[in-house]
């Protein structure tokens, strides 16, 4: 796919006074000279006195002044009503009604900071006419174009079921700058554009949002999103380099293409939740550095100067309750899935405050529920520094899967920690190890064989609980006696006595390396 170029910007009085055909004409700015930067949005030529009549704005006349010499006033007039129209310039060739810049018009056009170019030499009006007309059909027929470029790529995007992600980044290719789309308390919900421009743009994002929010000057190009009348957040073109009215219509054709994706959703996961996501999966990555995701932290609302961080790893429960959850304890963090059952939480707590206790307070609420009871909370040790944080979430996560099989049948406390994993903790870090695979299959073959008698699981509850017979029936709704019989048959297969410390220790920790490889 080829990069898209902006189109030729609208131009400026300066940059008009600036082409070759112009320059024949020995241009001279006799007042005005501030404004040079004035748009040009049409050349019109007029001798007519009351010409403010006929425009509209933005428009650069043409005249020699031959209705208007000998008469002051009629001069004064004339500027104060291209003023009040709002026209970008006037240019004045000189000749038989003004053989040098007249005084009056200078005066006027200086108060009105309007600019008054004068011409030297005879020059006609019709090649200047037809070089500028020519330019700016060329961009209006550009800009068009980008319009349809950019709604037919988008629309392709969106029947075709891309993330929002992949709609950011064909809006920063087209408009060749970073894009943010914010909610409408300046939370960063995406960026897409160079890596670095946006970090640039994201380090102090609270008060730069602020700030272009007031206006739109040195390319800061916003659109409002929402539907029914009701925003629900913006869309900021950061640093656009075309000219603003291009700016303006490419951030509309964006934000309509991301409202329609948005509506489009459903149920699906909101764009919090996928800032979230995001982020949480690029800090487990560890394929970028904590402190280059610092800027994204900070603009998604997750306060890190001076902080105490706590990574935790919920398994049961998706981040959308999470998020509500943390919302509803007033606790600041951020949650996002990592798979079908493991959910990423990053609290991120005042330094004075008791990081374990709340902790154990959102796991406790978390499993308040009857059906979530056997929810695991894992939490790694707490960090006070950023770029601590992905090895800790890797921490959680391990102590999460460490448990995760057996979560019903172990006493666990309300968040587990490392030194509450022991044994299986140890054995999935060797899963990966020939010697622990080879070890786990000779001594669980009798029942890998043959799962169909679903003993395996029998097994693997009578372990985790310690050998606990009742707890073991219990679990598996089995009588006794029932339990008694599979346990024999376990026996026979394996040609082991349960009863033997050794023995049963011997197979908990291949059905620990089993379990550990599977997942």
């Amino acid at each position: 796919m080829t990069t898209w170029e902006p189109p030729v910007p609208a131009l400026s009085v300066r940059q008009v006074l600036a082409l070759e055909r112009v320059l024949a004409g020995q241009p001279e700015v006799v007042a005005g000279v501030g404004r040079l930067d004035r748009p040009v949005r049409w050349v019109h030529v007029a001798e007519a006195a009351d010409v403010g009549v006929m425009l509209s704005g933005g428009e650069m006349v043409l005249t020699t002044g031959v209705l208007l010499a000998g008469d002051e006033h009629k001069q004064t007039e004339y500027v104060r009503s291209l003023h009040r129209a709002e026209a970008s310039a006037v240019v004045l060739g000189l000749g038989r009604a003004f053989p040098s810049p007249p005084e009056a018009m200078r005066r006027a056009a200086e108060r009105c900071q309007l600019p008054l170019v004068v011409l030297h030499r005879p020059f006609p009006f019709a090649q200047l006419t037809e070089e500028v007309q020519s330019r700016l059909v060329r961009r209006k027929f550009a800009a068009v174009s980008l319009s349809e470029a950019v709604r037919t790529g988008l629309t392709a995007l969106i029947t075709g079921g891309a993330p929002l992600q992949r709609l950011l980044d064909e809006i920063a290719r087209h408009s060749g700058c970073p894009v943010v789309v914010t909610n409408l308390a300046h939370r960063v919900l995406g960026t897409a554009g160079e890596r670095s421009a946006v970090d640039d743009v994201l380090r102090d994002w609270e008060r730069i949002a602020r700030q272009a929010g007031r206006s739109e000057g040195d390319g800061w190009i916003r659109a409002e999103l929402g539907g029914r009348g009701e925003p629900w957040g913006r869309l900021v073109l950061c640093g656009y380099r075309g000219d603003t009215e291009t700016g303006r219509l490419l951030a509309d054709r964006a934000a309509e293409a991301l409202v329609l994706h948005r509506m489009l959703g459903g149920a699906g996961c909101s764009w919090e939740e996928q800032s979230a996501l995001s982020l949480l999966t690029d800090l487990v990555g560890g394929a970028v550095p904590a402190r280059h995701l610092l800027p994204r932290a900070r603009a998604a609302g997750l306060p890190v100067n001076r902080r105490t961080f706590v990574p935790l790893v919920v398994r049961g429960r998706r981040a959308a309750p999470l998020d509500r959850t943390l919302r509803l304890l007033g606790l600041p963090g951020i949650a996002g899935e990592l798979s079908a059952t493991a959910t990423a939480v990053l609290l991120s707590l005042a330094r004075d405050q008791d990081a374990e206790a709340l902790t154990a307070h959102f796991a406790v609420r978390l499993r308040a529920e009857p059906a979530d009871e056997h929810v695991v909370v894992a939490a790694a040790a707490t960090r006070t520094s950023f770029d601590d944080v992905p090895a800790g979430l890797r921490e959680a996560r391990h102590v999460a899967d460490a448990v995760a099989d057996d979560a019903a049948a172990l006493d666990l406390p309300p968040v587990v920690r490392l030194r509450d994993v022991h044994l299986r903790g140890l054995v999935r870090l060797l899963r990966d190890d020939p010697q622990v695979q080879s070890f786990a299959e000779r001594e669980l073959a009798g029942l890998l064989c043959d799962p169909g008698e679903d003993l395996l699981p029998v097994l693997r509850t009578y372990l985790a609980t310690g050998r606990n017979k009742s707890r073991t029936a219990q679990l598996h709704h089995v009588s006794r006696p029932a339990l008694y019989r599979r346990l024999e048959a376990i026996q026979a297969r394996l040609g082991v006595d349960l009863d033997d410390f050794e023995q049963a220790a011997s197979l908990h920790i291949a059905l620990l390396a089993h379990d550990a490889q599977q997942r």
